[in-house]
């Protein structure tokens, strides 16, 4: 069965309520938007949005930080291998280099033989000790940026202590408000009929939030709409206790001493 209209069909049942109970649906209505505004402040919190943010960046941040810490073992291990090239070269001209002033090459030619493999070995040492070099200056490089990133981490993650804290104690704030609100809605909400309270709901469920509104200087408060003529005649001449509802919106209008019929 459709919902009561302005103008019922024969047919249809027509609502009534007492008209005490038809001005507390709008003391439930204002609850109601009251508990609407509170999600839509805990969904909305500026905290969520700046922790969404730094959660992109601390991902970012911890995969150059993954990255740079694979550089920067990599080059570590490189490092040391140009070390020990460079340190077995060097061992090697020193045992070369003793070996001639030790006097016990005396052969000429082999003495020549000698001193051509020092002067290779010596530029042997030269060229490992550049790319030594080489190597220490990228490593260097690697830690510094690895060094950058990991403060940059450690600064995003303080951040999101804060963001985090801010966002907890809003909740906080937030739900104590709602606890009390929905404890207020269903002490008011007891004291309405059953039928009228379900009309309400699922008016309230079909029309964005608000279920019922008041009839104020001729206007729904629903639709924001001023009633015709022959609309206000019908509402003037309903009993006081029949549920009328809006023409327009169809949310249930309440009249109020304010009404203007």
């Amino acid at each position: 069965m459709d919902l009561p209209r302005l103008r019922p069909h024969p047919e249809e049942i027509v609502l009534k309520a007492d008209p005490f109970a038809q001005l507390k649906l709008l003391d439930l209505q204002e609850l109601d938007s009251t508990l609407d505004q509170l999600r839509h402040r805990r969904r909305s919190l500026s905290e969520l949005a700046a922790l969404a943010e730094l959660a992109g960046m601390r991902t970012d941040l911890d995969t150059r930080a993954r990255d740079l810490r694979i550089v920067v073992d990599d080059t570590t291990r490189e490092q040391k291998r140009a070390d020990a090239d460079v340190e077995q070269v060097r061992a090697r001209r020193e045992r070369d280099q003793k070996r001639m002033d030790s006097g016990a090459i005396s052969n000429p030619k082999d003495l020549e033989r000698m001193q051509h493999e020092l002067v290779s070995l010596t530029k042997r040492i030269n060229d490992l000790e550049d790319i030594e070099l080489e190597v220490m200056e990228r490593l260097e490089t690697a830690q510094g940026e690895l060094a950058q990133v990991e403060a940059e981490l450690a600064d995003v993650d303080t951040k999101i202590e804060v963001a985090t804290s801010a966002k907890d104690a809003a909740y906080a704030e937030i739900d104590a408000e709602a606890t009390t609100v929905t404890a207020d809605r269903e002490t008011l909400a007891s004291g309405i009929p059953t039928d009228l309270l379900a009309l309400y709901d699922k008016l309230r469920a079909a029309k964005g939030g608000t279920g019922a509104a008041a009839l104020r200087a001729r206007r729904c408060g629903g639709c924001r709409l001023d009633l015709n003529a022959s609309d206000l005649a019908v509402i003037a001449k309903a009993p006081s206790d029949e549920v009328v509802r809006c023409e327009e919106c169809q949310r249930i209008l309440v009249r109020t001493s304010e009404s203007g019929l």
